[in-house]
């Protein structure tokens, strides 16, 4: 009968005790750890605090992700307590601790994913971009515990290094947040495997990530003055010393599981109640802050009592309570209940005093509801009228200062340095100018490239995959021939921040001159739209129009690609052509036939007129003699791009972006616009505002587009 490595203990009504002490997953001589038996007990779990003990080496990866999750997802404070060992995934569900705690003589340890495949060379690098994916799935929990970078949390998850750690180091680190004085836990541990050699000892580290069957003792041992360390740390004394009666291993075996179970229920039970103190506090101070906005309102004052008197009323549940009440009497015009948005004063004069410096800078009614309803809104505003320095002063004054008597560069300086909410005005009004000039400025790029998306500032890769072409006959045998798969291509992207700062000085605030702000706002608005449309005619430009070099050491362009048109004057005739060197494109490994078709045509702003009248034409406009040739590549393109920044004659087609993407800008986590944020100037007196946006642009494949230099 398999033994199960983990015990769930509940403990009266709100709390109970989670015990793993073991692998992380099946396998065929043990139960050990599993993610189902955890995950299904959890959810029937319903406590408020749950305290985790961890002495484990590791084991599945999905079945660790999945515990963490569970854990995190859970409504209870979870408090982890690491007896012993939190080796490889073990270490990472440690990190699902609301509060982390670490024995001092116990060990962490964090590597990367690792596990074996069986195959051809592509399976081999492809099962190494799984080991990577594990690792950047796993990366995220150790961020969010510790605050170190995701760059690098990824360093200790891809370098192929056991990265080990005593109680001080991994506080140091930020993995756990307090260490307790362990007296036999380690020891214990040590123990109970029966070895007494410091060799053997060593051996038992052994931790898989993926697969436990394949673990190597050597690519697992850690250096002689880590291993002395560690075994230092687990030689103290003992309360009582356990030994192995070679006679009796089985007896002694439950001997020891005893002990640890005592002492670890005994140390639950004082941290437990430890820890409830400490997230009651917590509770109270946190409904505190959500409840100080609305001290004056009545009522307020007696819900927050009683939520505070309440055990089981969680800063959500309490913050429920308030709303109820302040929109008592508020209903919807359907009769049902209407959810009240509840704003603060600060913010309150935010809004109001953003609606009439938009409306000064010529911005229109933001929210749609009508130039006569907007102009109604403003007409009670408590700001129309003022100007920037009127609203400096409000600002000031709102913050708990009295501007009277401040000379005009004093006030100004007081706007921006205090607590006013004067620089987050400005800030908000010049982010709405900006994006408004970004949405309202056309460009070209959208029109033929794909948009993507990339998570960090690091080479991106794009891959494509090959292709195994047609299926083959079976022989009379009814045998099955083995298929070759050629090897995938791969294209890169990588996102590079562009941006600049201006300065808000205080002679602009003091001449009322909103207008040199929102001007400025606007003009980096469309610099932001126009940046990204350069970065796309530069990478087309480069070698002589042939496009960026590619990972095969060929420019986008060119025969090796087989997408180059003869050099051909724009007509009927030579668009046909461009048709037929596009769909004449094969895929990966020269078996299967694309069958693409363009879709845009991109051509230099005098070639336009041409280009529509050649696709809008129902006979050909070019026919001798004015014969009636029916146009063979009528309404071949659905857009026709002409611009300025293509000169010459040269022409390029493309297929549609989202069936054959060849080139692509990719933005830092999609978010196309830019962003505008401010902060005191240093240099200047006044304010500093930067504005900034993250993209990146790259050709990632040749098949999808054609081009002819033209005649």
């Amino acid at each position: 009968m398999k033994k199960k490595n983990y015990e769930l203990i509940a403990k009266g009504d709100t709390e109970a005790d989670l015990m793993i002490y073991g692998d992380i997953g099946d396998s065929w001589w043990s139960e050990n750890v599993t993610a189902k038996g955890v995950v299904d007990e959890l959810a029937e779990l319903n406590v408020d605090y749950i305290n985790v003990y961890i002495n484990s080496y590791g084991g599945s990866v999905s079945d660790g992700l999945a515990i963490y999750n569970a854990l995190r997802r859970h409504k209870a404070a979870i408090n982890v307590s690491i007896d012993a060992v939190a080796v490889s995934i073990a270490s990472l569900i440690a990190m699902a601790g609301d509060t982390v705690e670490m024995s001092e003589n116990a060990l962490f340890m964090v590597h990367a994913p690792w596990g074996g495949a069986v195959g051809n060379s592509a399976e081999m690098r492809e099962y190494a971009n799984v080991l990577d994916k594990f690792a950047e799935a796993m990366s995220s929990s150790y961020v969010n515990k510790t605050g170190k970078s995701k760059e690098d949390v990824m360093d200790m998850l891809t370098d192929g290094i056991d990265h080990w750690f005593t109680a001080d180091e991994a506080l140091e680190n930020g993995f756990v947040d307090v260490i307790n004085e362990g007296e036999f836990a380690a020891a214990a541990s040590f123990n109970e495997t029966g070895f007494k050699d410091s060799k053997y000892f060593a051996a038992s580290l052994m931790s898989s990530s993926l697969s436990k069957e394949e673990n190597k003792t050597e690519n697992y041992l850690p250096s002689t003055t880590k291993l002395a360390a560690m075994v230092a740390a687990i030689s103290k004394p003992q309360k009582e010393e356990i030994k192995m009666d070679p006679k009796n291993k089985e007896g002694q075996a439950a001997k020891t599981e005893a002990v640890n179970n005592e002492a670890a229920i005994a140390a639950a039970k004082k941290e437990g109640q430890a820890e409830a103190k400490a997230q009651n506090k917590s509770r109270v101070s946190d409904i505190q802050d959500r409840f100080s906005p609305y001290a004056s309102h009545p009522g307020a004052q007696e819900i927050m009592a009683e939520c505070i008197a309440s055990d089981d009323c969680t800063p959500d549940q309490a913050t429920q309570k308030l709303l109820a009440k302040l929109g008592e009497g508020v209903t919807s015009l359907s009769g049902g209940s209407q959810a009240a948005v509840i704003e603060t004063e600060g913010e309150k004069q935010i809004g109001a005093a953003a609606d009439v410096l938009l409306i000064r800078a010529g911005v229109q009614n933001m929210k749609g509801n009508g130039v006569k309803q907007f102009q109604a809104d403003l007409n009670g505003n408590p700001f129309r009228g003022s100007t920037l320095m009127d609203i400096a002063r409000s600002c000031i004054r709102a913050a708990g200062k009295n501007p009277d008597g401040m000379d005009k560069r004093a006030l100004v300086s007081a706007a921006f340095q205090t607590t006013s909410d004067f620089p987050v005005l400005l800030e908000n009004v010049m982010h709405k100018v900006l994006l408004t000039a970004y949405a309202t400025t056309p460009d070209t790029w959208s029109r033929f490239c794909k948009i993507g998306s990339v998570s960090d500032f690091r080479a991106h890769n794009r891959y494509r995959t090959g292709s195994i072409g047609n299926l083959d006959n079976i022989n009379e045998a009814g045998e099955y021939e083995h298929k070759t798969i050629p090897d995938g291509e791969k294209g890169t992207i990588t996102a590079t921040t562009k941006g600049n700062i201006i300065d808000i000085t205080r002679e602009v605030i003091i001449n009322d001159d909103l207008q040199a702000l929102t001007d400025l706002a606007s003009m980096l608005g469309r610099s932001y739209r126009r940046t990204i449309e350069a970065a796309v005619y530069s990478l087309l430009a480069e070698n002589s129009g042939l496009g960026p070099t590619m990972s095969d050491s060929n420019p986008l362009f060119d025969a090796a690609h087989s997408n180059l048109g003869a050099g051909a004057a724009i007509s009927m005739a030579a668009i046909d052509a461009d048709r037929v060197v596009m769909g004449s494109q094969t895929g990966i490994g020269g078996v299967e036939i694309l069958d693409l078709k363009p879709d845009v045509l991109l051509v230099p702003l005098g070639l336009g007129g041409s280009a529509r009248t050649i696709n809008n034409a129902v006979y050909d406009p070019d026919t001798a003699n004015k014969l009636q040739k029916p146009n063979t590549v009528n309404g071949l393109f659905s857009d026709i791009v002409d611009t300025a920044r293509l000169t010459g004659t040269r022409r390029y087609t493309f297929a549609n972006p989202a069936d054959a993407p060849v080139i692509e800008v990719a933005f830092l986590d999609g978010i196309q616009e830019p962003y505008i944020e401010a902060k005191d100037g240093w240099n200047t007196d006044g304010a500093e505002l930067k504005v900034r946006g993250d993209f990146g642009v790259a050709a990632i494949d040749y098949r999808g587009a054609t081009t002819d230099a033209g005649a």
